[in-house]
């Protein structure tokens, strides 16, 4: 079931190709006015983000605003074997509407200050009213023996992303004096257990979250965190708990760049049929990052 999930919404769809560049996706959308794409935020514990209008029936992944929080993005696809889109909404005076729609090439995430969108092993740069085309990071990341789902970028330019083909693990590549530094497994405090996968580091590198099946946990992939220390190092692996985790398939966390939130994936059908899978967008009140840093 797992590595269903994780080729068909991570990495299969990285050579998929289709005709037209802009894909009409079967989602009809009220007007949606205000912050947070009009919708009330949640508390500590986990809830539907949009239910009903954005998480609904089928599979709705990767929900991410990005910085200065004027534009939501979100993945989907309207049903098997179709074209998997990503839909992107932008705020103007006060009102959501839909004002992009692109195939998904990776999983996107963005650079700390908004200019560019990562797409795994390639990216966007902001260009006028839009997004450049995407373009390849090098031969450092593309490289046809790794497989990234997910990267995404610290203010210092460092990059921590996934890598199905190597066994599921999690790498990281620093920047010195301006330039990359050749990526590195991280250590078994990360990669420990299985399907690790989907990281997000903090804008200032002070955490990293990630998801993992691994012993002790709710039953499938839960969301983990671990805390920078003061000797550069990482803390050890710590559940997010019971209010963000189920016992279905948890995944995917970002935080938004306003620090408030933390949206993330969830499996929510009974996980009998993986070539119809209901996967939705959550979200929690962030304030449980602080709850789980350990006290001096």
């Amino acid at each position: 079931m797992k590595i269903t999930i994780l080729i068909l919404i991570g990495a299969l769809t990285l050579n998929t190709s289709f005709a037209q560049e802009n894909m009409e996706a079967n989602f009809s959308f009220p007007v949606l006015e205000g912050p947070y794409m009009g919708q009330e935020p949640p508390g500590l514990i986990a809830e539907p983000f949009a239910p009903g209008i954005i998480s609904k029936e089928g599979w709705e992944i990767e929900g991410m605003f990005a910085p200065g929080m004027k534009e939501f993005y979100f993945t989907t696809r309207k049903a098997k074997g179709t074209p998997i889109t990503v839909i992107g909404f932008r705020m103007e005076n006060n009102v959501w509407s839909k004002y992009t729609e692109f195939k998904r090439i990776g999983e996107i995430s963005f650079s700390p200050d908004g200019s560019r969108m990562h797409m795994a092993e390639g990216y966007k740069d902001r260009m006028d009213d839009g997004w450049s085309e995407r373009k390849s990071l090098g031969s450092m990341f593309d490289r046809e023996d790794w497989g990234i789902m997910r990267l995404t970028a610290s203010e210092k330019g460092t990059y921590v992303f996934d890598d199905y083909k190597s066994g599921d693990v999690i790498r990281m590549s620093r920047l010195n004096d301006g330039t990359r530094q050749a990526p590195e497994i991280m250590g078994p405090i990360v990669n420990t257990g299985e399907w690790t996968a989907h990281p997000f580091i903090a804008p200032d590198e002070s955490y990293l979250i990630w998801d993992s099946e691994r012993e002790g946990g709710y039953g499938d992939s839960d969301l983990y965190i671990s805390f920078r220390q003061e000797d550069g190092s990482w803390g050890k692996a710590i559940n997010m708990g019971d209010k963000v985790n189920s016992d279905k398939w948890d995944a995917f966390a970002s935080v938004t760049s306003d620090g408030k939130y933390i949206l993330f994936n969830r499996r929510i059908d009974d996980g009998s049929d993986d070539n119809n899978m209901d996967v939705d967008i959550y979200w929690v009140d962030a304030q449980i990052i602080e709850a789980l840093r350990p006290q001096e």
